[in-house]
């Protein structure tokens, strides 16, 4: 009878696990897109190379591109938006600037810009409507961090005695928009990486068994299911098909870290919490699933994507990656 019952349970999870598939909505501009907010299970916002930004409001069946006036060689690596109307857009650098529209796309206004030589902005994260972070490489050692409370509409700067200090060739990976998150407790964490990787809690940084040690290798995003429990992936971008220190989880807050039995097959740029125990993690050689809080990962797409988000409203999961395509979580 066990035998049985244990045959019958693994014919079950196969049967779920091939049920997932991702399918492509749109491909084919000239646009890397990273920057992906899904406001809800219809409104899809993204942005990507060229000054990019790509826009549904029927759940992918239809998209509008924009090209942001005077920022046509712009890369836009991340993207906050907060309904069909109001969005938010970071440029990375030469110069790093975050741009804000209010009519849905049509026009756009400066609300932040930084000349810094050696200025680079990676990722943005908003914890609600009003209160947003963004993090950049470091300056002079210290990770550069600003913050704001007003919808994005003014930015202040991280004191520069409080902003955490940098290993050596240690940096973030702009590779998604979700190497910093912060948690219900209203703590902020992001993770690095390079020559040295690390996680950090409120600016204190924690060791992590990722692989590191070349500037291609280290975390490149970070996800949590609650204050507690969070996944990490990355590797190295060189190499996407490598498995060995890819992924590592936390239950405890990030004071240890485990890497899962089966992780996901190649390196990962982004990992997003679905619901209850499940997950997906994407990057250049495919997407995973896993249901059981990553201890194991299943592979259910060879389609390259550079991030996965799922709906703020919703449970819809959407993904975005090279030549302007975009992918929909299937069940």
């Amino acid at each position: 009878m066990y035998r049985r019952i244990t045959l019958l349970s693994l014919t079950f999870v196969v049967a779920i696990t091939n049920a997932q598939s991702v399918k492509i909505l749109t491909s084919g501009t000239k646009s890397s897109l990273r920057g992906l907010s899904v406001v809800s299970e219809k409104i899809i916002w993204a942005s990507g190379s060229n000054g990019k930004i790509a826009k549904s409001l029927d759940a992918g069946n239809t998209w509008e591109w924009f090209t942001v006036p005077g920022f046509e060689k712009t890369e836009f690596r991340d993207i906050e938006a907060f309904d069909e109307n109001e969005a938010i857009i970071m440029a990375i650098d030469s110069p790093a600037i975050i741009l804000k529209t209010l009519n849905g796309g049509k026009n756009w206004r400066q609300v932040y810009r930084n000349d810094t030589k050696g200025m680079f902005l990676d990722a943005m994260y908003f914890s609600n409507t009003e209160n947003g972070i963004v993090i950049g490489d470091p300056i002079k050692s210290e990770f550069f961090i600003a913050k704001t409370k007003d919808e994005g509409e003014t930015w202040q700067e991280e004191n520069y005695y409080r902003r955490p200090l940098a290993d050596s060739g240690e940096a973030c990976f702009a590779s998604s928009g979700t190497n910093i998150c912060v948690l219900q407790n209203k703590e902020i964490v992001f993770v690095s990486g390079g020559l040295s990787s690390h996680f950090y809690k409120n600016n204190v940084a924690f060791k992590i068994p990722i692989l590191q040690g070349k500037e291609s290798t280290g975390a490149n995003s970070i996800a949590s299911k609650n204050n507690k429990f969070m996944i990490i992936v990355g590797g190295d971008f060189t190499t996407k098909d490598e498995t060995v220190k890819n992924c590592i989880i936390t239950k405890d807050a990030g004071n240890n870290w485990y890497i899962p039995t089966n992780p996901p097959t190649g390196y990962r740029s982004c990992i997003e919490y679905i619901t209850a125990k499940k997950w997906i993690t994407c990057g250049l050689n495919g997407v995973d699933i896993t249901y059981n809080d990553g201890n194991d990962f299943n592979n259910i797409s060879k389609e390259s994507f550079h991030t996965c988000k799922r709906a703020k409203k919703g449970n819809a999961v959407y993904l975005v990656g090279n030549n302007g395509k975009i992918g929909v979580l299937l069940l």
